[in-house]
């Protein structure tokens, strides 16, 4: 039988520890640590976004912000982020916030299926949230989903000479310019 942890196990390990952890169902589970790709890549969405942005009242986040999402419990990580206006914390923690606009996630062949799947249908209860972002680094592609009406999702795929809009925050990123940022040009 697993033993099942509370938030306040979770946020206690998280405290002391080195090595990042999402909680979800009363489980633990330590992250994985990226390629230097998939921290460049991660660097080169931030640093697009922030540029773009400037001191409007949206802000870009780095891998090191801590989302919770408060529909299903989820505590996690995401390789980028982006939120308007007040940051909204969760009560139960925080140095957990809860309305992220944009998440951006980096796929790696141990991470893909959790980003396209479960950690997905967690991330689109977030009532804030208007652009999932994935970037794959095997790949010159970067896929998104665009909320649109209520809960229906948009999903579009980009790759070499495409720009991809998020409306939301109005910013735009050029596929190309990501990957040669990241030194990732030849892909």
């Amino acid at each position: 039988m697993r033993h099942r942890y509370t938030l306040r196990d979770y946020l206690d390990i998280e405290e002391l520890g080195v090595v990042r952890h999402e909680f979800i169902d009363g489980e633990i589970v330590a992250m994985a640590g990226g390629t230097p790709e998939h921290a460049a890549l991660a660097g080169a969405v931030g640093a697009a976004l922030g540029a773009q942005l400037g001191e409007g009242p949206c802000r870009v986040y780095s891998a090191d912000l801590r989302i919770r999402v408060l529909a299903t419990g989820l505590a996690t990580y995401a390789d980028a982020s982006v939120i308007c206006g007040p940051v909204e914390r969760d009560p139960e923690s925080p140095t957990h916030v809860t309305n992220p606009v944009v998440i951006v996630e980096v796929l790696s062949a141990s991470t893909e299926d959790y980003d396209r799947g479960e950690k997905w249908e967690h991330y689109r209860r977030i009532a804030a949230l208007r652009h999932y972002v994935l970037v794959a680094q095997d790949v010159a592609r970067i896929e998104v989903w665009s909320r649109k009406e209520g809960d229906d999702w948009q999903h579009s795929t980009l790759a070499r000479g495409d720009i991809l809009a998020l409306p939301a925050v109005d910013v735009t990123l050029d596929v190309d310019r990501i990957y040669t940022a990241a030194g990732l040009g030849n892909l």
